[in-house]
Formats: structure tokens, sequence, C-alpha cells
């Protein structure tokens, strides 16, 4: 899982603020264990602030990674690691909810929860798999008597039930245990199954042999007797524990998914992981050998802290499934919150999950491309719009009309007149979020636009959404960057500046999109149509609710025009009791 030995320590992170901030944090969330009879009791309603409104959470207390997320006979099903007690990570239990449309969510009881010595001491992440004769099975880590990761499963206890609420563990659980010298401590995550062309089901196991990360691969006829295969599907040096694996095939067709079970040649498979050594994700692009059951990376990406992410800021354990009744990859993610555990402990709550994102392969093949889910846009209610509006150098515009503290804003920049402003782009900045940091929004000169989203109107509080264009030898750079150090006046938060580069010819036409969700307390983005995404926590101390303000800026030497730019109030649906 993502699990949280590591989200006992919250989120581990760069700067030494952060680590010093959620070492207490590891501290005040020590593994406090309680009975599934008290796991199970409800808990009074807490107060709760900067709450967001439609990004998924739970009622009160803590979440974090999406688990086994399916489709199944007209029910989308979302299960999550949640603490039924307390907004700190702890007496981890599978909560359960279920939705018609991915937006509205109904909550349901706990799903799986610690009942034997193979689960006893937690109930940790793992996949859901339709099996033959429309028959889903959960394979997930548990954490046993002797505090070793063993792989479970468990069945609907009743398949005419619609929202399948109670799950049944068969009594010859583990059915995956460390054997053959794994390190039992590090152990976890079992992907959704995949059939072979002999009939056998394929899994992924996330693991480490000492820095090594490794995705250990098992067989199965029956999907109860696992063999261990004899070389791990993918192995990297360097990079350590590889928590939340995800592997699937991946189409080119915009918005258009592949099931797991397609063989194909020719057909491009995705492999994720999320490292527990940075807390951040990283995907490649590759081949995969049904022959010789090996995953091969194209040359192009690299599954180590240099390589493709599908989110670039607070954004992780993320999980796909495969939506046959309208035929897409969905990816789900988990936002941790960036703030402090007596914030947490406050409001009463602890992270949410991102807006579901269908996922495909851009046509380059370079990369994936994510959106939005079209059903997002029932939220849009109110309505702005500004066209052909020229921004000169130091320009700030204010979009009015509707709230900005919960808001879907899709804005296409021109920039066409001021590339000739480019700075020039040198060859030894790889690292876009530390690029981000050295030339923030408020780093004047060049070609640098964006939004400030969650503003006060003196724009003292804003958090900034930007673009900055360098020019290359060959070709422009873009830089994507989210910036919320001016966020709030609140001195607990950790404000990380999040980067990434954008995979577009900007010098081509001089055009570049933008779509940012904004929720109370996150910011999710997607620049040039889903090519480079990123996610941030912020929680404003005065632009909240009405008092939220929207702003387009120009921090370049040459003008920019808004070609278009619509904004809409988000209505708020219903998730999880709230």
């Amino acid at each position: 899982m993502g699990r949280c030995r590591s989200c006992g320590s919250k989120w581990i992170l760069v700067t030494i603020f952060a680590v010093g901030l959620l070492m207490l944090k590891a501290v005040e969330a020590s593994h406090h264990l309680f009975t599934a009879e008290k796991l199970l009791q409800e808990v009074p309603p807490s107060t709760i602030s900067n709450r967001t409104a439609f990004h998924f959470q739970a009622f009160k207390n803590w979440i974090n990674d999406p688990n086994g997320p399916m489709y199944y006979n007209g029910v989308y099903h979302l299960f999550y690691q949640f603490n039924p007690k307390q907004p700190i990570w702890g007496n981890i239990i599978w909560a359960h909810s279920v939705s018609k449309d991915l937006i509205n969510w109904k909550p349901l009881k706990p799903a799986i929860y610690p009942t034997g010595p193979f689960d006893i001491n937690g109930c940790w992440s793992g996949s859901a798999t339709i099996l033959p004769g429309n028959k889903p099975a959960i394979l997930y880590t548990g954490i046993d008597s002797d505090n070793r990761q063993v792989q479970n499963i468990a069945f609907p206890k009743n398949l005419s039930d619609p929202y399948l609420q109670d799950w049944v563990k068969p009594d010859y659980n583990p059915v995956i245990s460390p054997d053959h010298g794994i390190n039992s401590s590090a152990f976890r995550d079992p992907t959704t199954a995949w059939p072979g062309s002999d009939g056998r089901w394929r899994l992924v196991v996330g693991s480490r042999r000492d820095s090594q990360g490794m995705a250990i691969l098992y067989s199965s006829e029956d999907f109860r007797t696992w063999r261990m295969e004899h070389n791990p599907l993918h192995v990297i040096n360097g990079t350590g524990m590889w928590e939340c694996p995800d592997f699937f095939p991946v189409s080119s067709k915009p918005f258009e998914g592949v099931d797991n079970s397609v063989h194909s040649n020719g057909l491009k498979h995705v492999f994720k992981v999320s490292l527990d050594v940075d807390r951040y994700e990283y995907y490649t692009i590759g081949t995969y050998d049904y022959a010789r059951e090996s995953y091969v990376p194209d040359g192009l990406s690299s599954d180590n802290n240099t390589g493709l992410r599908f989110d670039y800021g607070n954004f992780y354990a993320s999980k796909t499934f495969y939506d046959g009744a309208k035929r897409r990859r969905i990816l789900l993610g988990w936002s941790n919150e960036s703030d402090s555990n007596q914030d947490d402990w406050a409001k009463g709550w602890a992270g949410i999950h991102t807006i579901p994102r269908a996922l495909w392969l851009s046509k380059n093949g370079r990369q994936v491309v994510q959106w939005p889910v079209h059903e997002v846009k029932k939220l849009r209610h109110k309505h702005v719009a500004v066209y052909g509006k020229k921004l000169s150098p130091g320009d700030i515009f204010e979009i009015q009309g509707i709230q900005a503290s919960q808001a879907d804003v899709e804005v296409t920049f021109d920039a066409s007149s001021s590339l000739e402003n480019a700075e020039q782009f040198d060859p030894s900045w790889t690292n876009p979020q530390k690029l981000c940091s050295e030339k923030g929004e408020g780093t004047k000169g060049g070609v640098s636009f964006g939004l400030y989203v969650l503003a006060t109107g003196d724009k003292r509080e804003r958090t900034s959404v930007f673009f900055r264009i360098f020019k290359a030898k060959k070709r422009h750079v873009v830089l994507f960057c989210h910036d919320p150090t001016r966020s709030s006046f609140n001195s607990r938060l950790y404000k990380p500046i999040y980067g990434g580069f954008v995979d577009v010819e900007i010098q081509n036409h001089g055009k570049i999109s933008l779509r940012s969700l904004i929720d109370h307390s996150v910011v999710e983005s997607f620049a040039a149509g889903g090519k480079t995404c990123i996610t941030s926590r912020v929680y404003p101390s005065f632009a909240s609710g009405s008092n939220a303000r929207l702003f387009a800026f120009n921090n370049g030497d040459g003008e920019v025009e808004i070609s278009q730019l619509k904004a809409w109030e988000m209505r708020k649906p219903y998730i999880n009791g709230i």
C-alpha cells in the first residue's frame, strides 16, 4: 500500500522543515490498534474546515490509498485505506463506497478489516480482478500475527447484492507468503491480475532487495495456489521499495482504455511504481514480452527519480482500473494533507482522492495523457467567459462572476508575440521542481504567465499556477509550475513548489492550454490537454469561501493574450454522507 509505515511519518519530504514536522507526526500516529468491534463503531461527526466539495474524501478521519476500484454490474466500487477512529494513520481497514457516475458516492459499511491471524495487524492495499463467471476477487496485503506482509484473498458473500456489501475471506489465506528469501517487511500491494495465453493468471507484488526495487511475478491456474516465477517482471537498482505497483496495457486512442486481458503484438504497456524513498510515483512505457514474462521499458523512459510521473505534485499510491462500460482506463490517486497533525485533529479529517482521470497514450508514444472524467462536467453551474483579452507585461486581470473557491477553469493562452523574449534554456536544468523554485512566479521578465487561484483581493494570499517558457537550441522548453508559497498565513503548513516540463511544440503556434480544478484545499491542474499534471494542497487563511478570487497574470516582458477562458462554479455532489 502506500502503506503508512511511511504514512505514519505521513509524507517523507525533501526539506528539513518537512522532515522535522512529519517525524513529529510519526510519533503522534503510533500504531494504536482497536478490536474489530470497536473499529466498526460509529464515531460522532467532526468539525470540518477547508473541506473539499467535489473531491472524494471520507465523512471523517484519515484516508489514504485507493484500493480495488472496479466497475461491476453497473456500479463503480471504490475501496480505500481508512482509519475509522482518528484523522491520522493507524487501525487501517478497507472502507467501501459505490457510485453510478464516479462523482456522487454512497458510503457502505467497511468491506475488509482484521479478522484472523493472516491480517490481524492490518489490511493494507490491493486490487480487484473480475474472474470468469463475472465473479470479483480482491487480493490485498495483510499484516499477520508475526508482523509479516502476506497476500490474502476475499470474495463477495452474495453476488446478487448490487453493492457487494459483505466480503468473506477463505480459510486458506494467506495465498502468497514471503518465501524464497523475500523481505517480509517489504512485500505488498498486489496488482490486478491478468490472464496469460496459457490460461494461467499473473500478478505482481511490490518489493525490494536492499536498494533494488522489484516487481515479483506470480502465476496461478486457479487463483488460489500461486507460484513465484523464476524472474521478477521488472527490477531496477537504486530505487528502494516499490509500493503500489500498477501494470496495464494502454491505448493510443484518446479517452480509450484497454482491458488487462488483451494480448496483442505491438500493444504498449505502462508500469508504475510509488517510491517509498521520495514519496513520488514514476512510470515507464514499454513492451511486455508474453513468452519471456518480462517487461522492457522503451529507451525514452526510465523508472527512477528521473522518469515520467502521472502527477508532479501531491499525488501518491495511485491505482487504475478498466471501465468496461465506457471502454476507458481510469486513474485514481491519493493526495495527502500538507498541514500539521494539529490542524488535522482540529478539522477531524485527513486525505482526499484526486478527481478520476481517463488515461491513454499520447500520439507520439512518449508519455500518457490524463483528463478528468467527463462526468465532472455535470457539476458545472454558473459560468463566465473571457475572449481575446490582452495582458501587457505586469498586468493582472480578475475573472469575476463565480465563487472561485469551488471552480473549474479552462483557459488557452497565446504567447506567440512574446516568444522572442524567452530566456535561454540551460541544458543542466533537468529538475523542473527546482527550476520552478528558482524561476518562480515572482520572477519578472522572459515569458511567464498563468493564474492566481484561491487569492485574496489584494493578492497577498494566492496560489500561482503558471507557465515559464525558455528557448533551447532547437525548440522552446515549456515549464509548468504550482507555487503555493503565498497560499496561507498559517506558519505550520508545508508549501512545496511543484513543477514539470510539458512536451509541446509551442513555437509552432504559440498557444498552450490550462485546466485547473479548484476545490477549497486542493488545486488540481492539467497543462496542454493533460500532458503534465500537478496537484497541490493549500489552506488559505482568508481566501476561502466567497472571499476567494481568481486572476490571470503576465509577469513576462511581452504581451500574452487570453484567447479563451471559461470558468464554472461547481456544485457539490453527494460524497459519503456530506
